[in-house]
């Protein structure tokens, strides 16, 4: 493995798009892996765009490629545009605001490069590591879709809404992926559970959450977006 893409969608990300790209280029990965950073903004109302220029001009040493849509198309069809475009052995995905940390980076891939994975997802459930104390609710609704995907697809996950994935590449840009939006987590799940061979691990990662004031976007329409996701998903490929 010699590089890794990190497909970061952003979106109204002004002010912390510079914080999570300073947290990637502090982090060094294991085996001499390289770093390719793609940034797909979905067509932000701030000053987003600009904050990536800006940063990139104060970086050459940074390997950024850097993309816009034209209109809103949804986290689903960033994800889609950074995949299409990343150049990587192996392929993660980042949300551009500060729940993750990149310094985990080498948590995921440790199972691909010993042998044993080819997907690996980072649970917010699992382990030792600091989670954020925040919504009730949330969690319950995690687990539930959790639940019912682990029943749908016969699998033991405890995070499958995590952003935390991990592929290798040819895994995952062989995979026909159709939804725009938050669904993109249940559909690539079940997606990945039917390939046969497949191994899918998971590690345990810290999460720092964040509340609706300070830019968490994801709410209750997702959730049952992602539930029709789980269903769809199991029928039609």
């Amino acid at each position: 493995m010699k590089k890794l893409s990190i497909i970061i969608p952003a979106y109204n990300e002004e002010k912390t798009i510079h914080q999570i790209l300073n947290a990637i280029k502090e982090v060094t990965l294991i085996n001499n892996i390289e770093k390719e950073i793609i940034i797909v903004n979905d067509f932000s109302k701030d000053g987003t765009g600009t904050a990536v220029a800006n940063y990139i001009s104060e970086n050459p040493s940074l390997n950024i490629q850097y993309f816009e849509h034209t209109v809103n198309k949804g986290k689903g069809a960033a994800l889609h545009t950074g995949i299409a475009n990343a150049k990587g052995d192996l392929l993660i995905i980042q949300d551009a605001d500060l729940e993750y940390d990149p310094k985990e980076y080498n948590i995921l891939i440790e199972p691909i490069i010993n042998g044993f994975a080819d997907v690996v997802y980072g649970s917010r459930f699992m382990g030792g590591r600091p989670h954020r104390v925040l919504f009730f609710w949330h969690t319950i609704g995690n687990k539930l879709l959790t639940g019912i995907s682990n029943m749908l697809n016969n699998l033991n996950l405890t995070d499958m809404e995590t952003c935390y994935k991990l592929f290798k590449s040819e895994i995952i840009k062989n995979i026909p992926l159709r939804e725009a939006r938050f669904g993109f987590e249940p559909e690539v799940t079940a997606k990945i559970a039917r390939l046969k061979g497949v191994r899918i691990y998971e590690v345990g990662i810290s999460y720092y959450g964040r509340t609706y004031e300070e830019g968490k976007k994801i709410g209750l329409k997702d959730a049952i977006r992602a539930f029709y996701c789980m269903i769809k998903y199991t029928f039609i490929k």
